[in-house]
């Protein structure tokens, strides 16, 4: 098993930063790749980033490309997304995952989530 907690959601400007934060725990040597998602009210949930967890290589949605950058600390066993230049339609409700077979952008092959932080993009 695998727990994951996030942390660092809050209000912020549009044009601002945050960062978000994953705290992993449990059977972290069975992880591959962490992901991060997203959900909109009355909307599905949507790949934003991933990340593998020995390699450090990233994928990100086109969406958030260039603005959003996910990186890992495997000795502090947490994941992060740092988000630039928010936009009001990056609102949602943000989750990290864990994949223990493959980098993925499909929240089906994700085994493991958290609980998410609430992220609101509002002048």
């Amino acid at each position: 098993q695998v727990q994951l907690v996030e942390s660092g959601g809050g209000l912020v400007q549009p044009g601002g930063s945050l960062r978000l934060s994953c705290a992993i725990s449990g059977s972290i040597f069975s992880i591959y790749a962490m992901g991060w998602f997203r959900q909109a009210p009355g909307k599905e949930r949507e790949f934003v980033a991933t990340i593998s967890w020995s390699g450090g290589r990233t994928y990100y949605a086109d969406y958030v490309k260039g603005r959003f950058t996910i990186s890992r600390d495997n000795a502090k066993s947490t994941v992060y997304l740092q988000m630039n230049s928010l936009k009001p339609e990056d609102t949602a409700i943000y989750y990290c995952a864990a994949d223990v077979v493959r980098m993925s952008t499909l929240r089906d092959d994700y085994k493991f989530w958290g609980q998410g932080t609430q992220v609101t993009v509002s002048s």
